[in-house]
């Protein structure tokens, strides 16, 4: 039995328990108090980080994309094994084996993970979803007590998370820039996507599925303000998050369609040939003109932190966090963009690093994809060149 640590408030929680569901692996989920983050979380991975996924043999998993990573490595030696292990087989893996499909995963799972997080911050904190927060932090500080007591403690640990929002950019300047975005790009094109498709690749979610789900269920659906908009304005979106969060459900609905027309079941596949659907180009050229500029910066930056602290990099064995602060742009092509600071995240390049990776493991890329690159603006930088190049040890940042 796997264990999960972890809380519904939070974002990369969502992500991996609906994983899990999928994946039809055995587990309990066990609240993230102070208490489990004394005793559990922080001695057993040396980081204060949730989720953290505890294996039968005693491994304790820490950060989303390597959890999957563990899971779908254990997906395919068993399957070259002829073992299978608990309900699970080939055709339950979020990875992709085509290489236009396995690349565009993976930039939806970065993009979720990281860009999407900006929306998911602004409508947390800057909108009227109180005191529903408040008592959700509250279930970690004080899980046993009343509520006016859970809302008491939660509203002070909440603060905390409050004063990240402007380090992302989120400002008075910028936020209507974020919502027209968020509205009219995000949603629009993803409840366009989510009419004709129910998921991103097809009949079964892809990793980048799962990096979406995180901010697009444990923020923008979970609270009031932000799931009345969903609910309103992409109703299709809100019925995808439904779907990855009961994947059973999901699956006994195609079974029960199938019944009615008389037809075999069949099992749940990526499209064919490769496809990228063409609903989801809008916002592969969003990624490139917003988000990856500011990737490629990171990976500069970077470099130049590195040059600076040179003569005492033995010293600092771990990377920080944040490197400083540097310029992003956010904001809609029909209504302009708008300008501001955010802090630089090391750990962003680590996460384009799997991208870039992905990229440069086909042998040779064909012309459909290359040309799919060109069209949304993503080419050039998947022939990035990172300098320094980065990697976990003790779940924590270092240079190769």
């Amino acid at each position: 039995m796997y264990i999960l640590y972890g809380s519904e408030v939070s974002l990369y929680t969502g992500k991996i328990r609906a994983y899990l569901k999928y994946k039809q692996l055995p587990f309990t989920e066990v609240l993230s108090t102070v208490s489990v983050y004394k005793k559990i979380i922080r001695p057993k991975t040396g980081v204060t980080f949730i989720p953290v996924v505890k294996t039968p043999t005693g491994e304790y998993l820490q950060d989303t994309a390597r959890i999957i990573d563990y899971f779908e490595a254990q997906t395919r030696e068993n399957t070259q094994s002829n073992i299978q292990p608990i309900a699970d087989s080939n055709h339950l893996s979020v990875v992709p084996t085509t290489s236009a499909q396995h690349l565009v995963s993976e930039l939806f799972a970065l993009w979720g993970d990281e860009w999407l997080v900006i929306p998911a911050m602004h409508y947390r904190w800057n909108k009227d979803n109180f005191p529903f927060i408040y008592e959700e932090f509250g279930q970690v500080v004080t899980p046993k007590a009343p509520k006016f007591i859970k809302a008491y403690f939660g509203k002070k640990l909440a603060k905390k998370f409050q004063g990240f929002v402007p380090l992302l950019g989120i400002t008075e300047k910028s936020i209507p820039y974020i919502e027209d975005w968020y509205e009219n790009t995000v949603l629009h094109y993803l409840n366009e996507h989510f009419a004709t498709h129910k998921y991103l690749l097809g009949d079964k979610p892809c990793t980048g599925d799962f990096g979406l789900l995180g901010p697009l269920y444990a923020h923008l659906y979970r609270d009031p303000v932000p799931e009345q908009l969903m609910d309103k304005i992409a109703p299709n979106v809100a019925a995808w998050v439904k779907r990855m969060n009961n994947p059973n459900t999901a699956q006994q609905a195609n079974t029960s369609a199938s019944n009615d027309t008389d037809t075999p079941a069949s099992t749940p596949a990526f499209l064919e040939n490769d496809e990228i659907p063409a609903t989801l180009l809008p916002l592969l050229k969003d990624m490139f003109t917003q988000q990856w500029p500011v990737l490629k910066n990171t990976s500069e930056a970077l470099t130049d932190w590195r040059e600076k602290n040179a003569s005492s990099e033995n010293t600092l064995r771990f990377i920080p966090r944040t490197i400083g602060q540097h310029s992003f742009k956010i904001g809609r092509g029909e209504t302009g963009y708008i300008g501001e600071q955010r802090f630089i995240s090391s750990f962003h390049q680590y996460k384009l690093q799997r991208v870039l990776d992905v990229f440069n493991s086909i042998e040779q890329p064909r012309p459909e994809l290359t040309k799919l690159l060109e069209e949304v603006g993503g080419l050039e930088y998947m022939r990035l060149d990172v300098k320094d190049r980065v990697a976990i040890e003790r779940n924590r940042l270092v240079f190769e």
